[in-house]
C-alpha cells in the first residue's frame, strides 16, 4: 500500500511539475521585441502589418458571407486575429493567446447559425484565421526557447481537435488537419532560424573572445620576448657588480674588516641574484614560442647565448636591409653617447622591427632612419615613402606594432605609428633615458 502511495504520490509531482512549467511558459506577458533583419532591416515588420491588414478585411468577409455572423460581430473576430499578428511583433505569447481565442470565439460563433443545406463554411479555422495563427507561431517560434514553441503547437493542436474532432459541427469543410501540418511546419521553421540566428551570434562571440586571447597570447608572448633580453642585460649588470665587490678589497691598503665584511656580503648577494636570473631566464627560454626557433641568426642577437645587440650594431643591420632590397638612409643628430643598455637594446629592436614592416608591406618604398640624442631622451624615428606595387598577403596582426610599443612604455616612454605624407608610413617612439653625468658634452641640437 505505501508503494502504491509512493507511485501516485510521485506522478501527482511529475504533473505538477510540469503544470508549474508550462505557466512560466505561456502565462507571461514579457515583451520579447522582434530584431530587425540582418540584410532586410525593417521590412520583415512591414510585411507583417500588410498581411495582418489583408487578413483584418479577409476574415471579416468571411466570417460574414460563408460564416453567416452578423458584420460587426465578424469585424470584431477578425480584428482580434489581425492585432493578434502585430501584438506578435512584440510580444509573441500574448499575441498566441490572443489569436487562439479567437479562433475559439469564431469557430463557435459560426457553429451557433450553421444549418443544414447551408453554406459549408472552412472550420474550425477560417482561412484568414489559419493565415493569421501561422505568422503567430512563426513569430513565437523565432524569439521563444524550442520548449515553448512545442508546448503553443501542442496546446493549438489540442484545442483544434476538441472542437472539431469531440464537439463538431452539422456541415463545414474541415480544416483541422491541415491546419495542424501547416502549423507544425511554421513552428519547424521558426526553430529552424532561431537556431541558426543563435548559432551566428555565439559564432560571433566565439570569434570576439578568440581574437582578445589572440592579442592578449601575443602580447605575453612579446613581454616574454622582451623580459628575456633584459634579464640578459641585467645578469651582465649583476656580474659586473660581483667582480667589482670581489676586487675592491685589494684595491685598498689594509682595508677594515668591516669593509671586507660588507663587500664580501655585497658579492654574495649578487651571486644569489645572478643565480635566480639564470634560473628565471633558463625558464624564459624554455617557453620561447616555437616560431622564434628557426629565427636564432646571431647577426640579429635572437641567438641563445649571442649577446644582446645595441646601436653600435645599427650600421649592420642597416647593411643587411640594404641588401634585403631596401633603400634605407640614417641621421644622428645630438652627441652621441652610450645609452643604459635598456635602452639601446630597445631602440635597436624598434628600428629593427619598424625596417622589416617595411620590407614586409611597402614593397619599392623608400626608409630613412633618425637617432636624435638628447639630454633626457633618445628619438627613433623611421619613416618610409608610399610602396610602389602591392604587398603580398601577410600573417602579421600587427604584432610589430605591439612589441615595440612595449618597449617603450617598459621604459616609461612613448611610441607613435602611422600615415606619413600620403601612403607613407611613421614610426616615432622618444625613450627616455637616465640623467647625464657632468662630464656629457651637451647636445649639438639643442633636442631634449
Amino acid at each position: 500500500m505505501s508503494r502504491l502511495n509512493g507511485v501516485v504520490d510521485t506522478g501527482v509531482e511529475h504533473i505538477r511539475r510540469w503544470l508549474g512549467v508550462l505557466r512560466d511558459d505561456l502565462m507571461t506577458a514579457r515583451v520579447d521585441p522582434l530584431p530587425p533583419s540582418t540584410w532586410l532591416r525593417w521590412l520583415p515588420h512591414g510585411v507583417v502589418w500588410l498581411t495582418a491588414f489583408g487578413v483584418l478585411l479577409g476574415d471579416a468577409a468571411q466570417l460574414n458571407d460563408s460564416g453567416g455572423l452578423d458584420p460587426g460581430f465578424a469585424f470584431l473576430v477578425a480584428l482580434g486575429q489581425a492585432g493578434a499578428m502585430v501584438c506578435a511583433l512584440w510580444r509573441p505569447v500574448v499575441a498566441w493567446w490572443m489569436s487562439l481565442a479567437a479562433m475559439l470565439v469564431a469557430a463557435f460563433a459560426v457553429r451557433a447559425v450553421m444549418t443544414v443545406d447551408g453554406s459549408t463554411p472552412t472550420w474550425p479555422w477560417s482561412v484568414a484565421g489559419l493565415i493569421a495563427h501561422l505568422l503567430v507561431l512563426l513569430l513565437l517560434a523565432l524569439r521563444v526557447p524550442t520548449r515553448v514553441s512545442a508546448e503553443a503547437l501542442a496546446l493549438t493542436a489540442f484545442a483544434t481537435y476538441v472542437v472539431q474532432g469531440l464537439v463538431g459541427a452539422v456541415e463545414y469543410q474541415p480544416t483541422g488537419q491541415l491546419a495542424v501540418i501547416l502549423f507544425t511546419i511554421a513552428v519547424v521553421l521558426g526553430t529552424a532560424l532561431r537556431g541558426r540566428r543563435e548559432a551566428r551570434a555565439e559564432l560571433g562571440r566565439q570569434t570576439t573572445l578568440t581574437a582578445e586571447e589572440r592579442a592578449r597570447r601575443t602580447l605575453l608572448e612579446e613581454r616574454s620576448r622582451i623580459a628575456r633580453e633584459l634579464h640578459d642585460v641585467v645578469a651582465h649588470h649583476m656580474s659586473v657588480i660581483s667582480i667589482q665587490a670581489q676586487v675592491a678589497p685589494h684595491l685598498v691598503k689594509d682595508p677594515p674588516d668591516e669593509l671586507k665584511e660588507n663587500l664580501a656580503g655585497i658579492r654574495q648577494n649578487a651571486v644569489e641574484a645572478l643565480t635566480e636570473l639564470r634560473r628565471v631566464l633558463d625558464v624564459l627560454r624554455s617557453e620561447r614560442p616555437a616560431a622564434d626557433d628557426h629565427d636564432d641568426d646571431p647577426a640579429d642577437g635572437h641567438a641563445p647565448h649571442a649577446p644582446q645587440p645595441t646601436l653600435d650594431r645599427l650600421a649592420a643591420l642597416v647593411e643587411n636591409t640594404r641588401a634585403a632590397g631596401l633603400t634605407v638612409t640614417t641621421e644622428v643628430t645630438g652627441a652621441r653617447r652610450p645609452l643604459p643598455p635598456g635602452v639601446e637594446l630597445s631602440a635597436y629592436r624598434i628600428v629593427q622591427e619598424a625596417l622589416s614592416n617595411v620590407l614586409r608591406h611597402a614593397p619599392g618604398a623608400t626608409a630613412h632612419v633618425t637617432l636624435a640624442y638628447g639630454r633626457r631622451a633618445l628619438r627613433v624615428e623611421v619613416v618610409n615613402t608610399a610602396p610602389t606595387r602591392e604587398a603580398s598577403p601577410s600573417a602579421g596582426a600587427r604584432h610589430g606594432l605591439l612589441g615595440m610599443r612595449e618597449r617603450a612604455v617598459m621604459l616609461g616612454g612613448t611610441l607613435t605609428a602611422g600615415p606619413w605624407s600620403g601612403r607613407g608610413y611613421r614610426v616615432e617612439a622618444r625613450l627616455p633615458v637616465s640623467a647625464p653625468s657632468a662630464t656629457d658634452p651637451l647636445p649639438q641640437d639643442g633636442t631634449a
